[in-house]
This record gives C-alpha cells, sequence and structure tokens, in this order.
C-alpha cells in the first residue's frame, strides 16, 4: 500500500491554513487550534517546513508565519518532499537507488514511467488548488479499459 506518513498529512493540512490575505501572518498556536494539531507537532512540521523554503518566520510578540511563495506556486509535490524526501514508488527510481534485480529488470521502465507520473500529477496541484472548495483535479490517468471474459478466456486458451 502506498501511503503518506501522518506528518506529511499533517503538514499538507496546516499549508492550506497559511494563505492568508496579504501575507498576514499565523501563529502555531492558532495554526494548532485550527487544525486540531497537536502543538508540538505543528512546531515541528513548520520547522521543516521553514527549512524547506516553503515558509518565512517572523519573530517577535506578533510574529509568525506565512508562505514564502504564492499559493499558486507551492505544489503538494513540494510538499511532500520536504517531509518525505524524493518521491520514489520503488528502488529504482530512488536518486542512488541500488537495486540488486536492476540489471535483468523487466519492469524498470515501466516503474520510472508510473513514478513520473505520479511526481506529474502531484506537481500539478497547486496549495491554492487544495484550498478550493469547489477544487476537480484537471489530470486524467490514462487506463486500459478492463478486458472482458471472452478475452481472458481467448488468451489462455
Amino acid at each position: 500500500m502506498l501511503r503518506l506518513t501522518r506528518l506529511t498529512d499533517y503538514g499538507i493540512l496546516l499549508m492550506t491554513h497559511m494563505p492568508r490575505p496579504g501575507g498576514a501572518l499565523v501563529s502555531s498556536q492558532e495554526l494548532a487550534e485550527a487544525t486540531r494539531v497537536p502543538a508540538t507537532t505543528v512546531s515541528k512540521l513548520l520547522q521543516s517546513l521553514l527549512a524547506a523554503g516553503l515558509l518565512e518566520s517572523v519573530r517577535g510578540a506578533h510574529g509568525g508565519y506565512r508562505l514564502a511563495r504564492a499559493p499558486e506556486e507551492i505544489s503538494v509535490c513540494d510538499i511532500i518532499d520536504c517531509f518525505e524526501g524524493h518521491l520514489a514508488l520503488t528502488e529504482c527510481n530512488l536518486e542512488d537507488g541500488q537495486c540488486d534485480q536492476s540489471p535483468v529488470c523487466s519492469t524498470i521502465g515501466s516503474w520510472k514511467k508510473i513514478n513520473r507520473a505520479v511526481r506529474e500529477a502531484l506537481a500539478s496541484i497547486s496549495l491554492a488548488d487544495m484550498t478550493r472548495a469547489d477544487f476537480t483535479p484537471v489530470f486524467q490517468l490514462q487506463s486500459a479499459p478492463a478486458p472482458s471474459i471472452l478475452e481472458v478466456r481467448h488468451e489462455h486458451a
């Protein structure tokens, strides 16, 4: 099963609460209350988002956090990469992947295409999209129609 970690899920949730008119600041306490994510977890997530360059912070009594770029310029893929590292569905898609099967693997090309399609789909969804209630992804996954029972029987005959 492919699954994002809970921290990544929470990180995306926090980011959807960040866009504010005029780039107004939001405090970690406000984020914790709005998302019901524990304050200690919010602080940890904000530090990761700062380190990734997705947020900016302002210190002081009236300080807080704001997006480092416009919500249209931050993709879901950017946020996932912040917490999960470069998305790789299989070992051969890691930047330094060292799969023992690579020399004889008949699926490596297909996995690379699949991995690229997933990354492109996630990169095509912006933080602005995620905050819209009426958001419908514009990408369409291309899939072959399921074979009919007659085609399946014919293949095995």
